[in-house]
């Protein structure tokens, strides 16, 4: 099933480009009921926190990999997935997150099926925190990106 764009005020010109099984969603923690309803309806594949915690980093990467077979990847990065201990400077503040490694290595992971084909970071805004938080965040952002185009340990 699809999502009815039409049925959402000041949408109804939207085309749908991607189907729900090109769609993975990694870390969701602090989702509406309409959000859940979505992904439920559109059978958009998503691993929670819960799953993270159950599985291990590791696996949910693998499960989403296979999920999204052998097609290129974009692969757009919301820095609030991250607990905010570590990436405090977002619109969305909710603790229970990737912590810094899990961050680092989603980005990792993607880099090393040499299928990233763009990539985006989104909701780094250094004005919602002090300046220590706003450089503890825009760093980490700076790591994903960079681990995203294969800077690794080795």
């Amino acid at each position: 099933p699809q999502l009815n764009q039409s049925s959402l005020p000041g949408l109804e010109w939207l085309t749908p480009r991607l189907e729900p099984d090109q769609i993975v969603y990694i870390g969701l923690r602090d989702i509406d009921r309409h959000e859940r309803a979505i992904i439920r309806d559109t059978g958009v594949k998503a691993f929670t926190m819960h799953d993270i915690d159950r599985h291990g980093i590791g696996l949910v990467m693998e499960k989403a990999l296979e999920v999204l077979g052998d097609r290129p990847i974009h692969m757009s990065y919301d820095i609030d997935a991250v607990d905010p201990d570590h990436a405090p400077a977002t619109g969305t503040v909710v603790r229970g997150g990737l912590n810094y490694r899990e961050a680092l290595f989603v980005a990792e992971r993607v880099w090393m099926t040499g299928r990233l084909g763009s990539l985006d970071m989104v909701e780094v805004n250094p004005s919602l925190s002090d300046d220590p938080g706003a450089l503890t965040t825009a760093d980490l952002a700076l790591k994903i990106i960079g681990a995203a185009m294969g800077s690794c340990i080795l």
